[in-house]
């Protein structure tokens, strides 16, 4: 079995550090200790984390998205109940043999890129206190160094990867980065959003932000700004997420840790290229495996004429 964290860490007195100039991001959260409810029954013995897109699991999507941004450790938080997340990325040579006998090299590749070029840790958030403790849950596989979080939920596409955008506008200025996107007015209530520093705009797709509101009515949003699941986070924010309060439903949000993180380091949102498809709900998976099989020259002709006979 995997590496095991405390369900709660306890605040700890490390003192502020400095990243170094040269440092990289190396190692990516991947939050997936949900009970995945919107699947239900399926979920009840399948995570939600390995539910197909096509023929790939939306976890598989987002470890790929992770190595392609130079990341090496990866640390999935999990709960009790779903080893089969372990299991998936557990070596096995007999499966990529299979794959490979029935024509399937790409997705047998894949799965060896997994096991020669990654590391896994696979910490257990044995409550589930919200989105912020579940990064807590990671802070000993992670140490003292910048991470990235990515939401297994958000399957983001585009030619350069997100996360690997990101990390390029991280090595050019450190701090803290939240991947942000356009919200129309009805919808922005979903969502945390940037509060930007008068004359944020940096340069490209960077923003200083100086401020961030959870879930906002369209009146009082102090931008159009949503944050999506992309993160890049330096490790103040484990001792910041350690002193916050939980809220009305007795949750750690990440977004009151990275607040508070934000007394010491400089956070910045990254409009990111590219489109964003919400595996977390039966639709949106739907939509996600729709545009995942009309872009690939195996399925898409197929789907396309299913399609038109509907």
């Amino acid at each position: 079995m995997g590496e095991v964290t405390s369900p709660l860490p306890t605040q700890n007195s490390c003192k502020i550090g400095v990243v170094s100039p040269t440092a990289t991001v190396r190692t990516a959260v991947i939050p997936a200790a949900g009970l995945g409810t919107r699947f239900l029954p399926l979920t009840k013995a399948i995570p939600k984390e390995l539910v197909p897109v096509v023929d790939r699991p939306a976890i598989h999507y987002v470890v790929q998205e992770a190595l392609a941004a130079g990341i090496e450790h990866v640390v999935i938080v999990t709960s009790a109940g779903k080893g089969a997340l372990e299991e998936y990325f557990t070596p096995s040579p007999q499966v990529e043999e299979m794959l490979r006998r029935r024509g399937n090299s790409a997705v047998a590749d894949e799965l060896r890129q997994f096991a020669e070029r990654l590391t896994f840790s696979y910490p257990i958030q044995a409550e589930q206190r919200g989105l912020g403790h579940a990064v807590l849950c990671a802070r000993d596989a992670v140490g003292r160094q910048p991470f990235a979080v990515i939401l297994p939920d958000d399957l983001l596409v585009d030619e350069q990867p997100v996360l690997a955008q990101m990390v390029q506008a991280w090595s050019k200025r450190h701090g803290n980065y939240l991947a942000v996107e356009e919200v129309p007015a009805d919808r922005i209530s979903a969502y945390g959003v940037v509060d930007l520093a008068t004359e944020g705009h940096l340069d490209g797709r960077t923003y200083r932000v100086k401020g961030l509101v959870e879930k906002p009515s369209a009146e009082v949003a102090p931008s159009n700004l949503g944050i999506v699941g992309r993160y890049i986070l330096m490790p103040e924010v484990f001792d910041a997420l350690a002193r916050t309060r939980p809220g009305a439903i007795g949750e750690i949000q990440l977004t009151d840790g990275i607040a508070l993180s934000m007394e010491h380091q400089p956070t910045y949102a990254y409009r990111f290229s590219g489109a964003r498809y919400d595996c977390g709900t039966p639709l949106g998976l739907l939509h996600a495996s729709l545009h995942m099989a009309l872009g690939r020259a195996d399925t898409a002709a197929q789907v396309r004429q299913w399609l038109k006979d509907l």
